[in-house]
Formats: C-alpha cells, structure tokens, sequence
C-alpha cells in the first residue's frame, strides 16, 4: 500500500435512502474547492488541541510514572489512553516539520510502555495492570494510522520498535475479542481495527477475523430505525421489559460507526455499506441545529457532553467520509466541528457548553481522543467527497412528531421549537439505575433563535466509570423536567417510571404528546399516601410550548412540576410576577409563565451545574395546591 492511500473513499453510485442495494463503487474525483472551509476549521482545531495537549505533558524523566504522560486538569489521575495521542501528535511532526509534537509523540509512547503496557500485548485504562484491557483496540488504531500515515519521521529503531508493539497489540485483540464479549463499541472498532493492522503487519489471520466481525455485526441494527444496538452487556441477550435494546446514540456516532463506515468503504461491503447509510440517516435524525448530538435518552448518556461523548472519537470520519451519499451528513461533520471549537479553550475540550463560563476546569480525555479523527479526515482528505453545510440539518427542516419505535422516543418540531419526549426503558446496567431521560420525560428543548433551554441530565449523577468521568462540581441536582414529590426524605419522580407510555396528535397546527406516568423512587415502588399517578401532556405551537400535569388522585405531600432552563450565570432574571420570570438571553427574551407560583428551587449560588450534558440551569419549581388540587400548567415563550 501507499502511503495516505489505505482508505480509499468511494462514491455509490444512484444516491437514495430506498435503494435496495448500491450500485458499483467508484472512487471519488477529490475534494472541491468549497470543502476547503471545513479543511481549515479542522486544521487549525487539531494544532490548537496538540498544542494544548503538549501544554499539559509531563516531562519529568526523574518520576517514569508520570514522565510523558498528559496532565488532567480535572482528574486526579493519569488516563491510560493518553498514548491515543501518539496520532495527532506524529500527524503534526509530519506536516509541520516541528519536533516539539515528534518528542511529545516519543514521550506519551514512553509512558504508556512504562505503566499500562502489559505483557499479552494489552494496555490498561489506568497504571492498574488489574484494570480494563479492552481500550486496547483504540491505542491499537492510534498507533498503526500513525505508523501508516506518518512513521517515516521516525528513527529506524522507535519505528521497528512501535511496529512490534504493534503486532502484540493486535495479538491480544484477535485472540480475546468476539462479537458480544463486551459493548459493541470494542467488537465493532475491531472490524476496522484489525483490518487495518492486518494490512500493515501483513498478517491476514487478523484481516480475515475483521472479516467475521463485521459479518457479525450485520445483525446489530435494530428492525425499524437500523439503529446500532448492543451498548449493554452482553450486548446480544438484554432486551428491556418493553422490549427494547441497548442504545446509546454517543458511542454509536463517535466511535462505532466510524470504524465501520471506514471498514466497509475500504474493502467495498456493499450490504454493510447499505446498512449504514440507513443508520447515519436515522442517528442523523438526533443532531440538533446546532450541531450537538442528542443522546437525552441513551442508555450510557452518563457521559453525553452535548457535543458527544466524552471518551469517544468524535463523529467527523462516519458522516464527513459519506457525504457522498448525503450531503446532510457533510453539514453533521461541519456543525459538530464547528461546536467542537466553541467548548474549547486554552488548547483543550471542556465537556459541554457551560464549563468554560462556569469556570469548570476541562478532562484532557476529550481532547486526545477527538483529535484522532481529526487527523484521519486529514489523512484521507484527497479522497473525501464534498463537505459543507450548504445543506440542512433534517432537525432544522422538521415540522411534526417522528416516532423512532425501536425506542419509544419521540422528536417533535414546531415552528422554531424542538423537543424530544423519552419513554425508552433500556437500561445499561441492570444492577443500578443511571437513569436517561424517560417515564415520559423531555429530554431536550431547543429553540432556532435562543438555543438550548431544555437539556436531561441523569437522575442523579454516578460515576459509572470512575476512570472516565469528572467528579461533579457542587450539589447535584437533576436537570431533566419532571413531577417529583419527597416523602419522608425518598425522592419519587416520573424519570424511574419505566412503563410510562406516551401518545402523540398533530392537529391544527398544534403538537401534543400526552403521557400516562407514576411517581417512582430509583427502586421502582411507587410512592403511598399521596398522588401517584399523573398525565403530562406537551403541547407545542409557533407560538410556545405548554406543559401540563394533572392528577385526579389526591395531592397530599408537597408535589410540584420542576423546570430547569438552561443558563449561564451571566444572563438576567427577573421576576415579573410571583407566576411570570423572565429570563434575558443574547439572542431573544425567554418567558416563563405558571397557573401556580414559580419559584427556584434552592441551591448553591445563582445556578447549578451538571457534568451530564456539561451545562448551567436554573430549576423553577411549580407546586400542586394539596387544597384545591388544580392541576400545573407551565408556559415558555421567546421573544
């Protein structure tokens, strides 16, 4: 193979989402000149995030246990998978002709062999030799892009050095995964994975195992939406009780299906090539206008970051290399980007769009594991197809309600309006509950002209993977709208109402999606002695949204309707009157009305943060009158 040609992107030809099968693939003629926007957004993106990475290595040959490897900011440990670096870092040497990224490439590598290397050819996510090994597939691609692409800068000795690394690395991975060891995400980078060593090494028992894998995976879709499944363990066996599987629109975006669009399109899979055009359309569907991911109902939104997911790629390399095929998948790559670019600052990634101004110091994970694909765009850019955002999102042409059925979700578009209402009951983890949006909840609000108002959190916030997430900030307090009521000090609210079902009209120009929920604590009992059960109906016109609770049983404990809105701490409140807050946004007035007095809910400071999506609210709660038992109306309008 030559150099900067393992991938060769291809065009199908007849362009269509109901085509039964692709035509011949034909290889595109090279980029136009009006992608040249997007080449340098993402050129100046990936220096600014190697210069930042290399701000933050440590160089203290006297300590091996740290020497090399890069600083966190937030964490108060060293991240096994910073030797990821070693790509973007070689990308840079090479093009820039600068040592200072070829030392920083030589000093991550020489920290990884001195602490998570491990003799069957693993490495570890932490200096832990006991820790997970899985995350091996991921420094595996690293290090063979940056062999292929880039390991001409080397000296004779790390390049020999690095590629027998290398082959023990992808030793490990042939002979420990299979299909449904673990989350799909690993098997399913695999399929690229060892395709890719198998080339570079020569050794075709890997090429030939890639093969199988991805032959596997092809079952993976769900029926209706060809959705990716399988992000719970074992990922083939769990269904949820409403029959639902494991899926997380994060780590489906960010890290699987790029490694299998660049799988299939290298080695012309037309079936798989087939299935993925109608999965990027379908997880596509999710993008908001902005460019963020929403992954509000995702069994691992644990760690949704708005932009994606914290410990993933990013979704540049799936959508940006199929924009033949869709040009809206091109719009994804550049919007999602150009998002990227707002959460950073000084160098790196913060983990959502209110961290920076929150002062919320940023985990340096995001930024070495985003910068990969960066450089695979960069790598491949002769063989791209166009990529622009000349064309819209199909969240920002939506009018409707769009029912996704493998998931009991729900998007609805309105005017300038977008909303997502969840009722997906699969869970990730069938031991503890790291609950998503659900029980009928709205996952996410989003307005044209003033962006993000609404965005869930999980219920309450765990650290799931330790190694992998930031501890959170202050009290933490849950950003997903819901009825809640506190009996004796136990919290039940509609997000553990798994059974909530919801129904959807579209009449007259007016949106409503009525759900039948209970009050639940995280251990599913519904609460005793007051209201349980309550209907919240949605209703979405031009105008604004309206959201109603009601009950016919009788309120007896304090119960309200909280709405957290999301907003910095340097926009404006102010109280119109003890039912009317106003809240002053840059682009437009956002008003809040009630049948019942609004308040803000007590906390720390002006505003609470939440690590889950990465934002600040304010909550204004709305209480149920225990006399009259009326019911709750709240209203959000923009002007």
């Amino acid at each position: 193979m030559k150099r900067r040609n393992f991938l060769q992107i291809s065009a199908v030809a007849g362009v269509g989402l109901s085509l039964p099968m692709f035509g011949l693939l034909q290889s595109c003629s090279g980029h136009p000149e009006h992608s040249l926007a997007f080449k340098k957004l993402v050129s100046s993106l990936l220096k600014d995030w190697t210069d930042g990475m290399l701000r933050v290595q440590i160089n203290n040959p006297s300590n091996l246990e740290v020497h090399g490897a890069l600083g966190c900011p937030s964490c108060t440990h060293i991240h096994g998978r910073c030797m990821d670096a070693v790509y973007p870092f070689l990308y840079m040497a090479d093009t820039t002709g600068d040592k200072k990224y070829l030392e920083g490439a030589k000093l991550v590598m020489t920290w990884a062999e001195n602490n998570v290397s491990q003799e069957n050819g693993a490495w570890t996510v932490i200096s832990n030799p006991k820790s997970w090994k899985g995350i091996t597939i991921f420094g595996a691609i690293a290090l063979a892009e940056a062999l292929h692409y880039h390991g001409h800068v080397l000296d004779e000795a790390t390049r020999a050095s690095w590629t027998t690394r290398l082959n023990r690395a992808g030793q490990y991975i042939y002979d420990t995964f299979t299909i449904d060891f673990t989350n799909i995400n690993y098997p399913g980078t695999a399929v690229y994975g060892l395709n890719l060593i198998g080339n570079i090494l020569d050794r075709d028992d890997f090429k030939a195992k890639s093969k199988t894998l991805a032959s596997q995976v092809k079952t993976y879709f769900t029926a209706n939406e060809s959705l990716l499944y399988g992000e719970c363990k074992k990922s083939s066996s769990k269904l949820s009780k409403k029959g639902f599987y494991g899926v997380d629109l994060g780590y489906n975006v960010e890290e699987t299906l790029n490694s299998l669009v660049m799988y299939a399109l290298k080695e012309k899979d037309e079936e798989l090539l087939h299935i993925l055009t109608k999965s990027l359309n379908s997880h596509l569907e999710f993008m908001l206008p902005d460019g963020a991911w929403d992954n509000s109902w995702g069994n691992r939104m644990y760690k949704w970051s708005y932009w994606g997911s914290r410990t993933c790629d990013g979704s540049q390399p799936a959508f940006g290399m199929m924009a033949h095929l869709n040009p809206a998948f091109g719009t994804a790559a550049v919007k999602n980007t150009e998002l990227l670019k707002k959460c950073t600052a000084n160098g790196l990634i913060h983990g959502g769009p209110g961290f920076i101004e929150a002062g919320i110091p940023p985990c340096v994970h995001h930024t070495f594991t985003h910068a990969k694909p960066l450089a695979a765009l960069l790598d491949h850019w002769e063989h791209l197809p166009k990529i622009n955002k000349n064309t819209a999102l199909p969240r920002t042409t939506a009018d409707g309600v769009k029912h996704f059925k493998d998931l009991d979700v729900y998007l609805f578009a309105r005017g300038d309006w977008r909303g997502t209402v969840s009722a997906y009951d699969a869970e990730y983890h069938y031991k503890e509950d790291y609950r998503q949006a659900s029980g009928g909840s709205l996952g996410v609000l989003y307005h044209n002209k003033v962006g993000l108002l609404c965005a869930a959190s999980m219920a309450e916030y765990a650290m799931v993977e330790k190694n992998n997430q930031q501890p959170q900030p202050g009290k933490d307090i849950c950003l997903t709208p819901r009825v809640e009521v506190f009996k004796e000090d136990v919290w039940y609210t509609n997000l553990y109402d798994l059974p909530a079902t919801v129904t959807s009209y579209d009449e007259n120009g007016v949106i409503e999606l009525l759900t039948d929920v209970k009050l639940k604590n995280r251990d599913r009992k519904e609460v005793e002695g007051t209201a349980s059960s309550f209907d919240i109906t949605y209703k979405c016109t031009t105008d604004s949204l309206e959201i109603k609770a009601n009950t016919k049983q009788e309120v007896i404990a304090q119960t309200a309707f909280v709405l957290p809105i999301v907003s910095p701490n340097s926009e404006v409140v102010a109280k119109v009157s003890d039912t009317e807050i106003t809240i002053q946004k840059p682009n437009g007035l956002i008003t809040i009305k009630s049948n019942m007095p609004l308040k803000i809910k007590d906390m720390e400071g002006d505003r609470t943060f939440n690590m889950v999506p990465g934002v600040e609210a304010i909550l204004f709660e709305a209480f149920f009158d225990t006399e009259k038992n009326e019911y709750v109306e709240i209203s959000i309008s923009v002007s």
